[in-house]
Formats: C-alpha cells, structure tokens, sequence
C-alpha cells in the first residue's frame, strides 16, 4: 500500500510540473523526484519480499494494510515538508539576490 500511495502521488506530481508550466515556481520537480525515489525504494522492498517468497504488496491482511497505508501516508508528510522547507529556502535566497 505504501508503494501505490506513494507512486500515486509521484505521478500525479509529475503530470502537474508538465502540465503547468506555470507552477515552476514550486518547483514540483523536486517534490516528484523524491517521491519517485521513495516509490522506487518501496519497489526494492517488493522485489526482495518476492525473493524471500512473500507478496510483492501484501493486501490480505487488514491490519498490515492499514499499517502501510499510515506509513504511506507518513511519507507522504514528510517528502511534503521536506519539499516545503525547499521552497521556502528558494524564495528566501532569490529575495536575498534582489
């Protein structure tokens, strides 16, 4: 559940940094890079659940499911103030350059 939500949100991220070009001022790109890599890592995860002969997304238990998807959800705050700090860092030296 933590890799959908996660790559859910990396590509709705990424459509919105192509499709509006105007909102480059956020700088989506960085956001959509690191939950990318967040989905990526959440993939390796998968993979080396498959190799030890588990599910590659676990989706029978309901409580394992509610767990990823609060930690899916936990990720998805933290890349969201990480990106935010980014931001802001931006905005603050671009003021201090003009």
């Amino acid at each position: 559940m933590t890799l959908i939500l996660t790559a859910l949100a990396a590509l709705i991220v990424t459509v919105l940094r192509f499709a509006r070009p105007q909102f480059a001022k956020y700088r989506l790109g960085v956001l959509a890079l690191m939950l990318w890599g967040a989905a990526l890592m959440w993939c390796v995860d998968g993979f080396a659940a498959l190799a030890e002969g588990e599910a590659f997304v676990e989706l029978a238990d309901l409580a394992a499911v509610a767990d990823d998807a609060l930690l899916g959800l936990a990720v998805l705050a933290l890349a969201l103030a990480a990106w935010g700090v980014t931001v802001l860092l931006g905005r603050r030296q671009a003021a201090a350059h003009a």
